[in-house]
């Protein structure tokens, strides 16, 4: 006997044990609002900036990329300690917009530090930094004894 059932939208139906699991659109919502919602105040919101890095090495050295944008070069600060790299500065509130009426803010100011553990020991003295279009790079060459080493071998 063939039974005829009606379909449904899957964002129709509920399932009790795994509840908005499967109901995407809520969770995308969830996702994209739950940063900018009225869960913590404004101000905590603004404070939590992480701006995104990347490391990479090669034989001769290692360069750390940061996405800066907006910043002035007079507001970061680098320094290097026992083996870790720190980034950190402040992106300042713009004061033109202070007396409007904000409907949306999503760019994040106030002060940050990024700091992240080098893979391998460097020359102090070689660091070299260069801020260009928003972006930081910070190369650090390598120590001689931190680079790798071709060794020949002789067949007797």
């Amino acid at each position: 006997m063939n039974v005829l059932k009606r379909w449904q939208r899957p964002e129709l139906t509920t399932t009790p044990t795994f509840g908005r699991l499967f109901n995407l659109r809520d969770e995308l919502d969830r996702l994209f609002n739950a940063p900018f919602g009225d869960s913590l105040p404004a101000s905590q919101l603004l404070s939590v900036w992480k701006p995104a890095l990347d490391l990479f090495e090669d034989k001769e050295s290692l360069t750390v990329k940061a996405e800066l944008p907006g910043m002035k070069k007079e507001d970061l600060q680098i320094s290097l300690h026992d083996g870790t790299l720190s980034i950190s500065g402040e992106r300042k509130s713009e004061t033109k917009f202070a007396e409007a009426q904000t409907y949306r803010t999503e760019r994040f100011v106030g002060r940050f530090q990024r700091s992240v553990v080098l893979p391998a020991p460097v020359k102090v003295d070689g660091v070299k930094a260069q801020y260009t279009d928003g972006v930081l790079t910070v190369t650090l060459p390598k120590t001689e004894e931190a680079k790798p080493k071709q060794i020949q071998v002789n067949v007797e």
